[in-house]
């Protein structure tokens, strides 16, 4: 099997299992908090990762170098980033959640604009115009010209954690940890810290076995496995187009799934939305292929 077949697998694999996620995320926020939930998935993905180093005897060096960046980076995520995702998750339909959180993507595009000194091109304008004209139509349910949304908070966590999302890549261009080291690193920054909130705030209770299972799963393939296989296939593939373009697979089977396990009913301002920010999204990809 060739390098790019064998990518193309690893990215399949990561895009399956990132479908399921938004389910995942209702179906665990149904038992406990947005809180609670990061605190048992940031432990399962910590062990999970942290067994990996070992196994591939870098404990060594993870224990002695790229601290310092951990740090700030743990502290973005698992920390920030997932606090405000699943908090937005909490308050919105798992596909209006799932559709705004994609615009990341956009988001850092215009954040590398500041941020690293690139510019911006005609087709980066008109894409970001498309999807967050998908977005307008997603955050006020198809009433385009009611500037009331449903949960203006809901909606302002979303696009805040597609903020975060962006920022802390944009902020990793320069961080020269291996990418399972550095993810180990920052989920050690970061457990420590959901912890302590979790001492101060609700405490720990327990919520039953379906939300410890729901909550592994999180950490297990939301936050584990599918980065694993992510990266495995961004380090394989011949071209990164080839990939990045799965992503679109993902949206259409969340819904699916989100229809079928958690009982949401798909809305056609959703649907209109996701449209147009896929279309946006795929306007910008092929601007970089």
């Amino acid at each position: 099997m060739n390098q790019d077949r064998q990518a193309m697998l690893y990215g399949l694999g990561a895009v399956a299992l990132w479908s399921t996620v938004a389910t995942a995320f209702k179906v665990a926020l149904g038992y406990m908090t947005p809180l609670a939930l990061i605190w048992y998935a940031a432990l399962v993905s910590w062990a999970l990762m942290g067994a990996l180093v070992i196994k591939r005897g870098q404990l060594g060096r993870a224990l002695t170098r790229g601290w310092r960046t951990a740090l700030w980076a743990g502290l973005m995520n698992p920390v920030a980033y997932y606090l405000v995702l699943f908090a937005a998750y909490d308050r919105l339909p798992g596909q209006e959640a799932m559709a705004l959180n994609y615009t990341w993507a956009l988001a850092m595009a215009f954040l590398a604009v500041p941020l690293l000194g690139q510019r911006l091109t005609r087709k980066d304008v008109a894409a970001g115009l498309i999807a967050y004209a998908g977005v307008w139509v997603i955050a006020t349910r198809g009433a385009v010209f009611d500037v009331a949304f449903a949960d203006p908070l809901g909606v302002a966590l979303a696009l805040a954690s597609t903020l975060l999302w962006a920022l802390y890549w944009l902020l990793n261009t320069r961080d020269a940890r291996e990418p399972l080291v550095g993810q180990w690193q920052n989920f050690s920054v970061g457990l420590p810290v959901l912890t302590a909130l979790m001492l101060a705030g609700p405490g720990f209770d327990w919520h039953g076995w379906r939300a410890l299972s729901a909550g592994v799963y999180v950490g297990l393939f939301e936050m584990g496995v599918a980065f694993i296989l992510w990266q495995l296939a961004m380090h394989k593939v011949s071209r990164t187009a080839k990939v990045s373009n799965l992503i679109f697979l993902s949206p259409p089977v969340s819904l699916l799934l989100l229809y079928a396990v958690v009982g949401e009913p798909i809305r056609a301002s959703t649907l209109v939305g996701l449209a147009l920010i896929l279309g946006g999204l795929s306007l910008q990809q092929r601007q970089k292929s």
